[in-house]
């Protein structure tokens, strides 16, 4: 559990985190609205150096952002509005997976299928205004020991 005290502070967080994601990895965002997910995922973003800017992808509900150094690209879905398994299907999400870091917002209970290993981050306000709690937990073999 890591407690964040401002934005900067959740973005040298997720470019931490940028440095043990790699191609193949999935990373599931949950947290109320303004928990910072979105936050988090541009310091992952800049920690895989990928072309940005990076923003909620609410209503495009996934985008690609290639790697400007020979990285991975950075997959970034806003799962917020899909209705269930089958709106995620459509995605074709395991398309690229393998090839690519998935980060997904509100992804919980919707896209675990999508990988056997997976990076859970759950995002809950604290009680001062700008004060979040992380938690993360990793899901299989892959993660057995890395956070």
């Amino acid at each position: 559990m890591r407690i964040m005290a401002t934005a900067e502070e959740m973005r040298e967080l997720g470019a931490e985190l940028a440095g043990l994601l790699r191609p193949g990895d999935l990373a599931v965002l949950s947290g109320p609205l303004g928990a910072g997910k979105t936050t988090l995922v541009q310091g992952v973003a800049e920690g895989l150096k990928v072309r940005g800017p990076i923003t909620s992808p609410t209503f495009v509900i996934a985008r690609v952002h290639p790697s400007l150094v020979d990285g991975p690209a950075l997959v970034h879905v806003d799962a917020y509005r899909l209705g269930g398994d089958l709106e995620v299907d459509d995605l074709d999400l395991d398309a690229s997976l393998q090839e690519s870091v998935t980060v997904v917002e509100w992804g919980e209970g919707l896209v675990e299928g999508l990988a056997e290993d997976r990076l859970e981050i759950m995002i809950d306000r604290g009680e001062a205004d700008d004060e979040r709690t992380v938690r993360l937990r990793g899901v299989g073999p892959r993660w057995a020991g890395v956070v």
